[in-house]
């Protein structure tokens, strides 16, 4: 072999490694950032992503209460109103790390009603840690199934499957929109039907070739092992006897529920009945 061909094999071996890690290291969100790049990526608006790698290693430091980092707090502020869904819920999450900032507690109340359910249940639970319990129920809202609806009537071409894991924004189905509806829809033809949580399909409602209306249940999503068992550490502290029927589901021994979820539920119940049975 000619020493250009070897030189060739061995440039191609380095960027088949050099890639990957190039693409790894630039949205790993536990890489540091300086100072100076959390001010360039919270305002990234260009880049989602690196807004949410700031705001991760911003909650990172506020969690270590570093009093460096409320120069950085208006712009959590700021971020509660951006229009991506991703960067919302990571800012409702970093609001509740540490120490508050004094305008944390009015913008938290404001994203109860935000649009997804996940920014107000993650709302919700900073709301808990700055001692604000008016977010309960988006946080039991967390231990419900997510009801997966079809936006517009049309004949399902695609679908995952039951049992699957999937990410927030996972495809559940795909929709071939009927002509009727292509105005409300932008003139798109194909509807992707996408899970609002992550979690586990628990039942499909519709196979390939079947005809849905709009608004009809195409699909019902559990919520992950994670949600759940922050749902249930926040109601250690502040559940009350109604919520009790949400939360012993998760009491039994099924596979899909983890030890640690299980326990906490027991734990959780234990926590509500002693506070009501201390109440005069």
């Amino acid at each position: 072999m000619s020493p250009r061909n070897r030189a060739l094999i061995f440039v191609t071996a380095w960027l088949i490694v050099l890639m990957p890690f190039l693409f790894w290291w630039n949205t790993w969100f536990g890489r540091r950032l300086p100072d100076k790049q959390i001010t360039e990526y919270l305002q990234d608006e260009k880049h989602p992503r690196h807004i949410q790698h700031a705001l991760i290693q911003l909650g990172e430091r506020m969690s270590h209460h570093d009093a460096a980092a409320a120069r950085w707090y208006p712009e959590l502020v700021r971020l509660a109103s951006n229009p991506v869904e991703e960067v919302r819920n990571t800012d409702a999450w970093v609001m509740g790390q540490g120490t508050p900032g004094p305008a944390f507690h009015e913008t938290l109340l404001k994203m109860l009603q935000d649009p997804s359910p996940m920014v107000r249940g993650n709302a919700a639970l900073s709301l808990t840690h700055l001692g604000d319990n008016s977010g309960r129920p988006h946080i039991v809202a967390l231990l419900q199934p997510a009801r997966i609806t079809a936006p517009v009537a049309g004949s399902v071409t695609d679908t995952d499957k039951v049992g699957t894991s999937i990410h927030q924004g996972g495809l559940i189905a795909k929709l071939q929109v009927d002509p009727s509806a292509v105005v409300s829809q932008n003139g798109q033809r194909t509807v992707e039907i996408r899970s609002p949580i992550s979690g586990r399909i628990r039942s499909l409602f519709v196979v390939p070739g079947s005809q849905v209306a709009a608004g009809a249940e195409v699909a019902t999503v559990d919520p992950s092992d994670e949600q759940v068992w922050e749902a249930l550490r926040a109601l250690y502290l502040i559940g009350q006897p109604d919520d009790l029927p949400a939360i012993r589901p998760y009491q039994r021994e099924l596979p899909e529920i983890s030890d640690r979820v299980r326990q906490q539920a027991l734990l959780t119940e234990k926590s509500i009945r002693d506070r009501a049975n201390a109440r005069p």
